[in-house]
């Protein structure tokens, strides 16, 4: 047999591993954790911008009728309109900064003041800043969201006048 060494066995001992689970935890779940996040972030900015095109939609839908709420004009109308069905994300204050309304002549599609019959109608959600819910790096800016409908205004029955603006 050949002789070894004093203290050498046969089966080396490993060297103690306490740290490297964390550390490999760690390396793992930061990545997954922002790109769960990240996925999440985008769905609701996606989700966010179709519910501003449907409120916007649903307004202009409301608009051609001359429909008005009880003691408003029919801007204001309208705008209520789609702050309704915006599911709570447009404020009073976003009304009167956001939502824009706009009327156009079929003709010229030059922009009138007269909400009457034939004009074209357009209602927006302008400027809209979506900031994300977990910004990943520093520089990140917020998101500009912008929606717009248009449609043509139906005709009124005879004699009647379109309802104040």
């Amino acid at each position: 047999m050949w002789d070894r060494p004093p203290g050498l066995s046969i089966f080396r001992r490993r060297a103690p591993r306490r740290g490297n689970t964390f550390l490999e935890v760690a390396f793992v779940l930061v990545p997954l954790l922002a790109l769960l996040l990240g996925i999440l972030d985008f769905g609701f900015a996606i989700f966010l911008r179709t519910t501003f095109q449907h409120a916007v939609r649903e307004g202009v839908r409301y608009a051609v009728t001359y429909q008005t709420s009880t003691g408003l004009g029919h801007d204001a109308s309208i705008k209520r309109v789609v702050q309704n069905q915006a599911m709570g994300f447009l404020s009073d204050s976003d009304l009167a900064q956001k939502v824009k309304i706009r009327y156009y002549q079929a003709n010229t599609m030059s922009e009138s003041n007269e909400n009457s019959p034939g004009n074209l109608i357009e209602i927006s959600v302008e400027n809209y800043q979506y900031g994300w819910m977990a910004p990943l790096m520093r520089s990140a800016v917020p998101l500009n969201i912008v929606v717009r409908a248009s449609d043509r205004m139906e005709g009124l029955a005879g004699g009647m006048s379109p309802p104040g603006r």
